[in-house]
């Protein structure tokens, strides 16, 4: 049974998280533009990719067309992203499983923003709970209203909650920083928040937030 699909968009690999935890049977492998070709290089089985590939040479598409059993190339002028259309894909292919897109930060401020709001979308919005976006910095899961407790990632430090929309009634009940029936009547960044154990909860009445759990790069701080 697969359990999650690893959508891989043309981010610099360089970027990408720790993918070992993926490593497994039950992982399929989805390269969407140049990130195919960034999978292929890195051994990955991409199984299906998608996009119109005007980023690659001739070279580099003949390679994608050697290795890759199913290829979808799409025109450049078209209504949905290179990201969009390997989110439709693994969802038409894997309805039930988690989707995991790296690649899909850290270049141009309008992708990110596009990505960070994919699951906005109506046609995305009852797959909302299985995204999540990583790099080797940030991991983003997505919520509606509800009740829910997280569970800190060993290697992350900070903790935002990032509101997508108006949202109702959020509740911190146990971040460092907490809120009691918050309202926010327009989109809005809560960043910098911590855990202070290993589990944080949180609830809202209404709206859709994302949850992003991120690190300081200690690369940066040393340069």
């Amino acid at each position: 049974m697969i359990k999650q699909v690893v959508i891989i968009a043309g981010g610099d690999p360089e970027l990408w998280p720790d993918l070992s935890p993926y490593a497994l049977e039950e992982t399929v492998w989805i390269g969407v533009d140049r990130g195919t070709l960034f999978g292929l290089e890195h051994g990955f089985p991409i199984e299906r990719a998608v996009g119109d590939f005007d980023s690659l040479s001739d070279e580099e598409w003949q390679k994608i067309r050697r290795y890759i059993p199913k290829i979808e190339k799409c025109h450049v002028e078209k209504d949905d992203t290179d990201t969009q259309l390997g989110l439709l894909a693994a969802i038409e292919d894997y309805p039930k499983a988690n989707y995991i897109l790296i690649g899909a930060t850290g270049g141009r401020l309008d992708h990110l923003l596009a990505n960070l709001w994919l699951p906005m979308q109506t046609r995305f919005q009852s797959f909302l709970g299985q995204l999540f976006i990583k790099d080797s910095l940030n991991s983003v899961s997505y919520y509606r209203s509800g009740e829910y407790t997280i569970q800190k990632e060993s290697d992350k430090t900070y903790l935002a909650y990032i509101c997508l929309t108006e949202v109702v009634g959020l509740t911190l009940y146990d971040a460092k920083y907490t809120l009691d029936k918050a309202y926010f009547p327009l989109p809005f960044s809560l960043s910098s928040n911590e855990f202070v154990g290993d589990t944080s909860r949180f609830s809202f009445d209404d709206g859709f937030l994302a949850v992003i759990q991120s690190k300081d790069d200690e690369q940066a701080k040393r340069d």
